[in-house]
């Protein structure tokens, strides 16, 4: 299956090297470009992508503004958006994340690193770049009150998909987190659709972001 792609850049330069990455790469295709977060939300509204790579700064609507306008959006919210930063600890990068967003590349990337993000947010199975979203999220998390201790989140999930998402929440593939609980590949994967479900969430990082803002995961130093 061929998965669609759409650019959104300020730069026609970037769009160009973007786009000439992903078209050489089978399975891919550029279905859109737009130059600023307007375009992109009127884009992607039309054409409908999987993926839409969003600069976060960006003139008119920046890029944390057009994700939060797609994603809080009526309708069904097909897709994924990956956030393009140049810098590793973005000042707008936790807000994307609250906005929807389901990862974010540094730009300065190789082109197979480019090509593995778009597919893993395609695929939805699983955090992108996680010693660096790890930080990030532990940052958003670092506002929470001493008293958040996941509470909400133990309730609405069973015992056994608490263990999953606090394993999800820490970067762990399938495969990885059956290996710790001892359960087959295919049963957690059951488990973490169920997670989404009850959590209303479009992917395992934005189910990361709800287990980290509740308290259930707690920054380093705050653990306990």
């Amino acid at each position: 299956m061929t998965i669609s792609v759409l650019i959104a850049d300020d730069q026609r330069l970037v769009r160009s090297g973007l786009r000439a990455i992903i078209e050489s790469e089978p399975g891919m295709e550029v279905v859109g470009e737009a130059g600023d977060g307007a375009e992109a939300v009127e884009a992607v509204r039309r054409l409908h992508p999987d993926i839409a790579l969003m600069d976060i700064r960006m003139p008119r609507l920046d890029g944390v503004a057009a994700t939060r306008s797609l994603c809080s959006g009526p309708g069904p919210h097909a897709t994924r958006i990956l956030m393009l930063t140049t810098f590793h600890l973005d000042d707008y990068v936790a807000d994307a994340l609250r906005a929807g967003a389901s990862g974010f590349l540094l730009k300065d990337a190789t082109a197979d690193q480019l090509v593995e993000a778009v597919r893993v947010v395609a695929a939805g199975d699983a955090i992108l770049a996680p010693s660096v979203t790890r930080r990030m999220l532990e940052r958003m998390a670092a506002d929470q009150p001493d008293t958040s201790d996941g509470a909400e989140l133990r309730a609405l999930l069973s015992a056994r998909e608490v263990d999953v998402l606090l394993l999800v929440a820490r970067g762990l593939s399938n495969a990885e987190i059956g290996t710790a609980l001892h359960l087959a590949e295919s049963t957690v994967k059951s488990h973490v659709q169920n997670i989404l479900a009850k959590l209303g969430v479009r992917d395992r990082l934005q189910a990361a972001v709800a287990a980290y803002e509740s308290g259930l995961v707690r920054p380093r130093g705050r653990q306990g």
